[in-house]
């Protein structure tokens, strides 16, 4: 039992760490959370739109990139990544209203191959990554470009939003994505972003062109890219005053295979950085650590609920049988259900995450707290989020299996 306490004790002592460091960024850090470098340059952008079968979502994220507010767009390459369906129809018909947009058709080969195909032919300063069912905001460019004037800065992202906010489920993950991106900025300021994700990246192209691009193995291109430029020295940046709206699951088994896929991803990460764990440089040192913490912390606390759980029923279980052998009468403070120092830790911690959790929202100043009531925030933090450990196991087995899919 001693050496429970210890990993129990080891499970709160980092989550509280990482809690506090995120109070600490931000107290030393609120002023500047929604600001953003302007500039006088001329970034000129190419910007790559990777589509597999999206025929209900790519006229309107086309639409929505031609309607951002940037004089300098070079070109929108659509990369038809041998779809069934009338992806390809649908961008034939919209070029002859957008002269800048471009598509590539090609065979079926994935994400990153496409991104790598689309980077050898894009003519811009910077290469943006939009996904075919995300949707930039009008003042995103704008706000972006600014923090490439430091030449140390490879790669900037931004807010997403979920589009589709109505079923439960949706929901849950508009507060996701809120907590996601708050805690995005705040790992900006000790050059911690670990992932730059595709509902709207903007690189800068020397920087792809120096890492080789995209991996085409890997589950999560986004994240190992993000670590590549990390690698190489490169600065990722977040913009807070600035969004791309983006489809989320709304049903659960789509949702959970996509959060499998990212676990699996980052799982080919790990694997692939493993060399630089804790050595020099802020890959090796923060992200590396932070991120497996941060996978398997949650495996952790199951594991110790699951122990505790079961250990407790046999304790329980075999003491009333033998009470009932001997035919001594038992009564509910028999029961072995008696508070303890961990216990009250763990109901503190709760209640810390719960507090964080609707501090965040309100400093987001989404409109999440006016049209979700307070059920759904104590079922994210309850249930939503005791998923993904179970989710964190399909991943393992995955990996040890080999088995590699998108959906």
């Amino acid at each position: 039992m001693q050496v429970l306490s210890i990993i129990y004790l080891g499970y709160m002592f980092v989550s509280i760490y990482f809690l506090s460091l995120f109070l600490l960024l931000f107290k030393n850090n609120r002023k500047t959370l929604f600001s953003f470098p302007k500039t006088k340059n001329k970034y000129s952008i190419s910007v790559l739109v990777p589509a597999y079968n999206e025929e209900d979502t790519i006229e309107e994220t086309i639409k929505a990139i031609f309607d951002v507010d940037y004089p300098y767009l070079e070109e929108v390459i659509v990369l038809n990544d041998g779809s069934k369906d009338n992806t390809g129809k649908i961008v034939k018909k919209l070029m002859k209203k957008y002269k800048k947009l471009k598509l590539i058709d090609k065979k079926n080969s994935g994400k990153g191959d496409s991104l790598n195909k689309g980077i050898k032919i894009a003519k811009g300063d910077l290469v943006a990554v939009i996904d075919a069912d995300s949707f930039p905001a009008k003042d995103s460019f704008k706000k972006m470009v600014g923090f490439f004037d430091d030449e140390k800065v490879g790669a900037v992202t931004c807010v997403f939003v979920p589009r589709n906010r109505n079923k439960f489920i949706e929901k849950l993950q508009v507060i996701e994505y809120n907590i996601i991106a708050f805690t995005r900025k705040l790992l900006d300021y000790v050059d911690a972003i670990y992932v730059t994700p595709g509902p709207l990246a903007l690189y800068r192209k020397s920087a792809l062109i120096k890492i080789g691009g995209f991996d085409p193995k890997n589950m999560t291109e986004d994240i190992e890219a993000t670590w590549h430029l990390a690698f190489e020295g490169y600065q990722r940046k977040m913009c807070l005053s600035t969004y791309a709206t983006t489809k989320v699951p709304n049903k659960i088994k789509v949702w959970y295979r996509q959060r499998r896929r990212w676990s699996l991803g980052g799982l080919q990460c790990i694997n692939k950085y493993k060399g630089v764990f804790l050595k020099k440089g802020m890959l090796g040192l923060f992200i590396l650590p932070f991120f497996v913490l941060q996978l398997f912390l949650g495996l952790i606390g199951l594991s110790i609920f699951i122990y505790l759980t079961v250990t407790g029923f046999i304790k329980n279980y075999t003491f009333l049988g033998y009470s009932i052998n001997v035919g001594t009468s038992v009564t509910m403070s028999d029961f072995y259900f008696t508070p303890s120092v961990l216990n009250y830790l763990g109901i503190v911690l709760f209640v810390a995450g719960g507090f964080f959790t609707l501090f965040v929202l309100i400093i987001m100043k989404d409109q999440i707290l006016k049209k979700q009531n307070i059920f759904n925030i104590l079922f994210y933090l309850i249930f939503y989020l005791s998923i993904y450990p179970l989710i964190m196991i399909s991943a393992i087995y995955h990996y040890f299996k080999g088995i590699r899919k998108w959906r």
